[in-house]
């Protein structure tokens, strides 16, 4: 969650990792800081707030070194401030850490350095860490942290800088994502590849429980018991470009307009004329028929991707799927055996509750799905089988094209597991996959709808509360829908079956309340939710309608405003209906003036509980 950067080579350090931190704030954070080895001592220098704060003051103080480390902080141990920010030093400013993660035995390690005399300056769990490298210390600095780690319980990615031997940093990963970057005379090491791209493409993908000794020259991989590990560097095939704005106001903007191409590319090589080809996914016929249930299990976006998964999968292969939030579901002793498929959805890869629910699964002998946007990911890496969704790099804190792509997957899988249960030929089947060779068109419609959007934006400006309503597959859509208003515009929304409005939540209408209704699903479904919006507009309510452009007359008659997208294969509405409600979301909160890309108290990779 928090953001890593570190160096050492030949030239200033500070200005790289600034750099490097700068590329990272789309993880979100409160806090920032920097700690540089200037040939005598470390030096640090961490504020609240955001870079530019810490910027500010290196302008008037400048740091000097070729050694260092950055951090930025999201809170989890100890309210924002200069004193729980990053690094975290020792008593004599000999060893500074750097940590993403949370240590779930640190009160108790705590205690134990309090009664050997050390003393504590912040509320962290970090400050602990490197309080007992220094008291595992007995000359080599590699050594005392296999010693302090093995010791610690909980997630870390760690970063270690000393003045006993500056010529090198200790990296450590255990749960929590980091990346070492190769280059001459000088290797880098970050949370997360954009810090790196500017001064290399080569990267070591560190494994779980990896322990890395970087000096300027050479990257040593061990495991913790100082087994060498060999690895082959990974090579970064995107550009910085792709992780800067490309002209666009906002990330989040750019990535909305992205959404056709990452269609394209989700499904590109995998839905063909032969069938579909999942190269990472291979599930044979015999093993789906033993399938008895499926669990899709995410947390934020993702899972309401899933809950579009359960729909698709459910209505075309009448396979039972149950989704599950992955923060309750590992504590919900959930039925899991070696009949179970169980599919993970994680943008990042690293989403800590999910990779935690995953695990569970797998040892009650689960099969393991990972649908995922990075390679080399934790869940990728631990899973039976993967799906890719090749959405690129994803920078604004509310997702979007990873939404998208991980909505296409659902589809892939679905018309996957017709294959597998010799639906394949039927006219239903048939009908879903022409729909995906055309979503990528209906995106690019949707897009158009712009400028209509904008002026709907308006009604949003001065609202406190919202309603998102829907049936089916729409609902989902709403969930999805309203937690991208709620994550940018700060408005408080709530999606709700629209059924479920006149029981209970109808009585929160009055008039002028704003309603947006999904209705995309044609058929009996639509008819029952326009008799839902007539209701709603019975107490008042405005209604801002989401239809098929065939379905405009029957709409116009109930709706007060309404957004039509082309006409589509009813399961195949997802992708154009929700760029138009992220769409909404974003215009929205720039009309309340929010901080679209990094939403308050938010962030982009959740690696912690």
């Amino acid at each position: 969650m928090c953001g890593i950067v570190g160096y050492i080579g030949e030239k200033q350090a500070p200005a790289i990792l600034l750099n490097g931190l700068k590329k990272l704030e789309y993880r979100g954070y409160d806090s920032a800081g920097i700690a540089v080895f200037d040939g005598n001592k470390i030096n640090v220098k961490k504020y609240k707030g955001r870079i530019q704060v810490l910027e500010d003051k290196l302008q008037v103080s400048p740091l000097q070194g070729v050694a260092g480390v950055g951090h930025t902080r999201w809170a989890t141990h100890g309210a924002p401030s200069d004193e729980n920010s990053h690094p975290h030093t020792n008593a004599d400013s000999s060893i500074c850490v750097v940590h993403n993660g949370i240590i779930e035995n640190y009160i108790s390690i705590k205690n134990e350095l309090i009664n050997k005399g050390y003393k504590f300056n912040s509320q962290t769990d970090t400050e602990v860490i490197v309080h007992l490298i220094d008291d595992c210390y007995k000359g080599d600095i590699f050594d005392a942290v296999l010693e302090a780690t093995k010791r610690l319980k909980g997630a870390y990615a760690l970063v270690v800088l000393n003045t006993f031997e500056p010529d090198k940093l200790i990296a450590v990963r255990k749960d929590s994502p980091l990346v070492i970057g190769l280059g001459q005379n000088e290797n880098f090491i970050a949370s997360d590849i954009p810090a790196l791209l500017e001064y290399t493409k080569k990267v070591y993908l560190l494994d779980n429980d990896t322990y890395a000794v970087v000096t300027k020259d050479s990257v040593m991989l061990t495991d913790s018991e100082k087994n060498p590990i060999t690895k082959e560097p990974f090579e970064v095939t995107w550009s910085i470009d792709d992780a800067n704005k490309g002209g666009y106001e906002h990330f989040m903007l750019k990535e909305i307009y992205e959404q056709p191409t990452a269609v394209i590319n989700t499904l590109r090589g995998r839905l063909n004329t032969d069938g579909i080809n999942l190269d990472d996914f291979k599930l044979t016929k015999e093993q789906y028929d033993k399938i008895k249930k499926i669990y899709i299990v995410a947390c934020g976006t993702a899972y309401y991707a899933g809950c579009v998964g359960k729909a698709l999968i459910e209505k075309y292969t009448r396979k039972p799927v149950e989704t599950a939030i992955a923060s309750e579901f590992r504590y919900a002793d959930p039925i899991v055996d070696e009949n179970t498929l169980f599919i993970a959805v994680s943008q990042s890869g690293e989403t800590a509750d999910t990779l935690a629910s995953m695990r569970l699964a797998k040892n009650k002998k689960a099969r393991v799905l990972a649908i995922t946007n990075v390679v080399g990911s934790s869940v990728a890496r631990e899973a039976d089988d993967i799906i890719y969704t090749l959405a690129g790099p994803e920078i604004a804190v509310a997702s979007t094209k990873a939404y998208s792509t991980q909505v296409i997957c659902m589809y892939l899988l679905t018309l996957k597991f017709a294959d597998l249960a010799g639906l394949g030929a039927t006219k239903e089947i048939k009908n879903l996959t022409e729909a995906c060779k055309n979503i990528h068109i209906d995106a690019e419609k949707a897009l158009d709808k712009a400028d209509n959007i904008k002026k709907l934006a308006g009604l949003f400006k001065d609202a406190s509360n919202a309603f998102f309503i829907g049936r089916g597959i729409d609902f989902c859509l709403a969930q999805e829908g309203s937690l991208k208003m709620k994550e940018i515009s700060y408005i408080h929304v709530e999606a709700y079956q629209a059924g479920e409005l006149k029981h209970g939540p109808i009585a929160l209408l009055e008039e002028g309340t704003i309603i947006v209704a999904l209705c995309t699903q044609r058929g009996e479904l639509f008819e029952k939710t326009l008799s839902n919006i007539k209701e709603a507009k019975a107490r008042g309510a405005k209604v801002i309608a989401i239809a098929q452009q065939d379905d405009k007359k029957q709409v116009e008659e109930c709706c007060d405003y309404a957004i039509y997208i082309n006409n589509c294969e009813n399961s195949a509405s997802v992708i154009p209906s929700v760029i138009l409600l992220q769409m909404l979301a974003y215009y929205v909160a720039c009309q309340r003036g929010c901080d679209v890309d990094k939403p308050r108290n938010l962030a982009k990779s959740v690696t912690v509980e």
